[in-house]
């Protein structure tokens, strides 16, 4: 990946002519321009080349479309009205969202301040004061007076700005106004993939803690037909000891299933911006979500223009560059036109005399002679903050890399994973209706079918377990590839403007 380049100390300009001074003045800005960093030299995510779909365990085969779009609004993939209304409720009334939101308006504003430094600066100013002079403070022998002093006055000031150091500001600050647009973007992302993640886990919650209370009940069924063999003299009191110890053990399994169900109720009051008294929580059905069978996948090129953490971090560099502009244009000498015009008398209508008037007006420049080397290790300062900015943006896109990497190589983990799963329920749910087969018939005993009901009960805990986690990474994919927001042109309209 190159890295954005920063230049030493010059001076850019673009028609500089001795007979065109203001155009050079209008085009001429030290310090180095801005350009965005190329795209990682890559044409695929994983070292491997990646298969063009997942396995295809209960729920289908999941395929990876390089030409599907991805929505803004992805979370509708999963066919789930109550899913949604959970995610709009978020939207509505997030806090953290709404901080965001305020925090973009807040830098927009500054980016408007800042344009004001291209406009004559004008001011007026009004006093009246009673005064004594002490004319011994100019070598005087006489008395003192007092006297009143009235005085009116208008003065107008321009930046010629000739070396750019005002116009490397007003670049810094609309890409830091960029950059909080892109933290927006992050937000939303974040808060949509967080909602989402939490109800998914919560109704996974809910069907476990379904199918523990059903393993439970048939294994106390179960305790109870063997504390009958064990009074009839038919089977040793140990097997009943060793039911109780399982009955407990799955108890205790369905208290932190039950506590994690709850905190993630809490956690999706929090997300929508009410306490958990106040929170409606929909009971979602695992097994009533879809799953998306077409799935997005960026090209690697692109990735870097679409995630709001890379375009976010590539902001912060642009701000860090337009910054060395200003510490160079520090170094330089500042000009400015200004000009004063007023009246002084000793009340106001005296301020109407032609000899109250004055008036000034000309150019003036600073020129920054000796400074203790403060200007010139601000701009060595300026440009370690540029470095620094590289790194961070590299790690920033290197680190997206992997996580779409991880996503995918996950996806086709689960796929195996849930076909595993499925197939071991599938052989349980089998073995469970031969032995009520066998039962009805007289050739099994009414224990071996309820032994075989509990391992279809566990096999089925597993599936429910690889079935949410197919899910969250196919959220954690759309995630990766940045959300789509980008899409969505009818909601950007709706955000704060630049």
């Amino acid at each position: 990946m190159k890295q954005a380049a920063v230049s030493y100390p010059r001076l850019l300009c673009s028609g500089a002519s001795s007979a065109a001074f203001a155009v050079m003045l209008a085009a001429c800005a030290v310090g180095p321009d801005f350009k965005r960093p190329a795209p990682p030299d890559a044409h695929r995510y994983t070292q491997a080349p990646l298969a063009a779909a997942t396995s295809a365990p209960d729920g289908g085969a999941q395929r990876f479309n390089a030409e599907l779009r991805l929505p803004a609004d992805w979370w509708r993939l999963f066919q789930s009205p109550e899913l949604d209304a959970v995610v709009q409720q978020a939207f509505a009334h997030n806090p953290t969202l709404q901080s965001a939101a305020d925090s973009l308006r807040a830098s927009q504003d500054m980016l408007r301040a800042g344009y004001g430094v291209f406009l004559p600066h004008l001011d007026a100013e009004v006093a009246a004061t009673r005064e004594r002079t002490a004319p011994l403070q100019q070598g005087l022998q006489t008395g003192g007076s007092v006297f009143n002093l009235v005085t009116l006055s208008g003065a107008i000031s321009y930046s010629l700005d000739v070396f750019g150091g005002e116009r490397r500001t007003v670049e810094g600050l609309r890409a830091e106004t960029d950059e909080q647009r892109y933290a927006l973007e992050a937000a939303y992302l974040t808060l949509s993939a967080t909602v989402v993640n939490t109800t998914i886990a919560r109704a996974a919650y809910r069907a476990e803690i379904l199918a523990t209370r059903q393993i439970i009940e048939l294994e106390t069924q179960e305790l109870g037909a063997t504390e009958a063999r064990v009074r009839a003299g038919t089977e040793p009191f140990s097997s009943v000891l060793g039911l109780r110890g399982l009955i407990a053990a799955d108890q205790a399994a369905l208290a932190p299933l039950q506590q994690n169900q709850d905190r993630a109720g809490d956690l999706l009051a929090a997300l929508q911006g009410v306490v958990p008294e106040q929170a409606s929580l929909p009971d979602i059905d695992l097994a009533a979500l879809s799953l998306p069978q077409e799935l997005p996948l960026s090209l690697p090129s692109d990735l870097v223009r679409q995630r709001p953490d890379i375009l976010s971090a590539e902001a912060q560099l642009h701000v860090a560059s337009a910054n060395i502009g200003v510490a160079t244009a520090a170094m330089f000498p500042s000009i400015s036109l200004s000009g004063n015009y007023g009246a002084a008398a000793r009340n106001f209508g005296g301020l109407s005399a032609s000899s109250a008037r004055f008036w000034s007006i000309g150019p003036s420049a600073t020129v920054p002679l000796f400074q203790g080397g403060s200007l010139w290790y601000r701009r060595r300062a300026a440009i370690d903050a540029f470095r620094q900015s590289q790194g961070n943006y590299r790690q920033t896109v290197l680190s997206a890399f992997e996580q779409v990497a991880d996503t995918l190589q996950a996806l086709g983990h689960d796929a195996e994973a849930l076909q595993a799963q499925s197939d071991a329920q599938r052989a349980a749910g089998q073995a469970l209706e031969l032995l009520r087969a066998n039962f009805q018939a007289g050739l099994a005993a009414s224990v071996d079918v309820l032994v075989a009901d509990i391992q279809y009960q566990h096999s089925r805990l597993g599936y429910l377990q690889a079935l949410a986690q197919r899910y969250q990474d196919t959220v954690a994919l759309y995630v990766a590839l940045g959300g789509g927001w980008w899409q969505d042109a009818a909601r950007l309209e709706q955000r704060p403007a630049p």
